[in-house]
């Protein structure tokens, strides 16, 4: 039996659109992937799964923030990256415009905790209050803006436009202010430095390794972008191409679902990047590293000591 007839022998076709469970769809946006095409119950079963992705990695965020005691703003921001998870599911599922503005605000608002992260750290009081309320003034601005004209682009726009301020602020901060401090307290350890202290990593070492992660979750969020307007842009062929494969083999041409994966990760990368430019900057590099493995692996911010503890075990273990 030929591969062909073997994949065939184990699909299966899609249903007709079809009217289903939520009824009418009033939400303004719609997507590649055909409507109740999969199931009765969910309008799009993939855009809806993937969001599964952000619960996990939210939850994620949210336990290591407890167990490190991580700055709250980070807490709240993991929250509000659940919120989105949670808001674009119930959006896909039932197509209904509360669950759009949901999860399209909820990305709005975590991007602002991201900028109040970063724009308030060793600031005073009243700035970050000013701040703040600079921040919720935007916030409702957007939402009212968007809320009356319902314009797509305008949203995307200023979603582009926040994250697009804080990852390059996050860029410039991370060679003009923390490189130098890192160069400072390194040098100042090589003089001081006691026979049982441990070793750490170089400058170099550390900002190329956050060079690296921000390269990698920004070339993932890129292509799941890329992904997804190929997607719009060539839908009707993409459509063809699914029912040619058939299920369950085409949900790897499902665009938007690709774009949920792909910009859950890059975001919680980024998340976890100005973590650990918050713990530099504390001068808490010899308290707390970046532990990231491989690329295959998703990064987090941990105390050296519980790294040390877990190595100490492994090779009791192996003796």
């Amino acid at each position: 039996m030929s591969l062909q007839s073997l994949l065939e022998a184990v699909s299966f076709p899609y249903h007709e659109p079809r009217h289903g469970f939520w009824g009418e769809k009033t939400s303004t946006l719609n997507f590649c992937e055909e409507d109740y095409v999969m199931s009765y119950y969910c309008a799009e079963v993939c855009n809806t799964l993937t969001n599964a992705l952000f619960i996990w990695l939210g939850y994620k965020g949210i336990r290591g923030c407890i167990a490190n005691s991580h700055p709250p703003i980070f807490f709240v921001t993991f929250i509000g990256y659940i919120v989105v998870g949670l808001g674009s599911t119930f959006f896909h599922a039932s197509l209904k415009y509360p669950m759009q503005l949901v999860d399209e605000l909820a990305m709005i608002y975590t991007t602002c905790f991201m900028c109040f992260a970063t724009f308030s750290y060793a600031r005073s009081a009243g700035f970050s209050f000013f701040l703040g309320v600079g921040l919720v003034s935007l916030a409702c601005f957007i939402t009212a803006r968007y809320y009356t004209t319902k314009d797509p682009i305008f949203h995307q726009n200023a979603y582009a436009v926040l994250t697009a301020v804080v990852v390059f602020s996050n860029m410039w901060i991370m060679e003009r202010v923390l490189r130098p401090a890192l160069q400072m307290r390194e040098e100042s350890r090589r003089e001081n430095r006691a026979p049982s202290s441990p070793k750490l990593p170089t400058t170099n070492e550390m900002v190329k390794q956050m060079w690296v992660m921000v390269a990698t979750g920004l070339s993932i969020f890129l292509g799941g972008y890329l992904i997804w307007n190929l997607d719009n842009m060539y839908c009707s062929t993409v459509r063809e191409w699914r029912h040619r494969l058939r299920l369950p083999w085409a949900i790897v041409l499902e665009g938007h679902a690709w774009w949920h994966l792909m910009t859950g990760i890059g975001a919680y990368y980024y998340i976890i990047w100005r973590i650990w430019i918050h713990r530099i900057l504390d001068g808490e590099e010899d308290k707390f590293r970046l532990h990231w493995p491989s690329i295959f692996k998703t990064p987090d911010v941990v105390p050296i000591l519980e790294d040390n503890t877990d190595t100490s075990t492994s090779d009791k273990k192996r003796r």
